[in-house]
């Protein structure tokens, strides 16, 4: 049992933060799973088809950049599981030219890093309505969103909205001990130097390990496919 995406909420669903890529796991697999049993493991859903896969006595496909979650499911150790990858291109259709907000990251327990590849662009979709969904279209609409939005400019909202909304720095670094809502960016601070530096380089091998075009030729193939589905009316 898991979901798609975190919390449709501004700032958390189609975003690199926890609140749009944590989601809950549960395993049920009896002979293989101990009943009641917690991993505090980083892991992704990425993993999981690999972990299907190795069940059923197949081979992942070379393609599958996740690992089974098997070892880890039977009370084994695994390496690696120190750190997950977290990655988005293209949301809803919601910035003029069809464009994405590319975003690599990198989700220790200790930090969260993260590189806006474009950071030029509007992070929650264009303030004004290109396509679909409204303003701000990344964000689903309901409640939070119309406070956010109708009471911008009060004192006691506008820094809420402000977090949710408006464009980003290159990089972004959060120290999860102490911030652990993930809303003051460290980035460039002195006393955070090496930490940025060495989980700048993490997400940039894995990049180039896996062949993400980003890293490779850092082109804009997903502003270039076609979008399906109707207007926002």
């Amino acid at each position: 049992m898991t979901s798609d995406n975190g919390m449709p909420f501004p700032r958390a669903k189609a975003n690199a933060y926890d609140g749009g890529a944590r989601v809950p796991l549960a395993i049920r697999w009896p002979g293989v799973a101990s009943a009641g049993g917690r991993i505090d493991a980083l892991v992704s859903l990425a993993d999981l088809a690999p972990t299907i896969l190795e069940g059923a006595g197949l081979r992942s496909l070379a393609a599958m950049t996740g690992r089974s979650l098997l070892p880890l499911v039977r009370g084994q150790p695994q390496s690696g599981r120190d750190r997950v990858f977290v990655e988005r291109e293209r949301h809803a259709n919601v910035r003029r030219g069809d464009l994405s907000y590319p975003v690599r990251a990198i989700r220790t327990k200790e930090y969260l890093y993260i590189r806006n590849f474009r950071p030029d662009r509007w992070p929650a979709g264009d303030p004004e309505r290109y396509v679909a969904v409204g303003p701000f279209g990344d964000i689903d609409g309901g409640p939070t969103k119309s406070v956010l939005l109708d009471r911008r400019d009060d004192p006691a909202i506008a820094p809420h909205f402000r977090l949710a909304t408006v464009k980003r720095p290159a990089e972004e670094l959060y120290d999860l001990k102490r911030d652990p809502d993930q809303v003051d960016n460290v980035a460039g601070r002195p006393q955070y130097r090496d930490v940025q530096r060495r989980l700048r380089a993490e997400p940039e091998a894995w990049l180039r390990e896996t062949g993400d075009p980003r890293m490779t030729t850092d082109d804009n193939r997903w502003d270039r496919f076609p979008y399906y589905g109707q207007p926002a009316k």
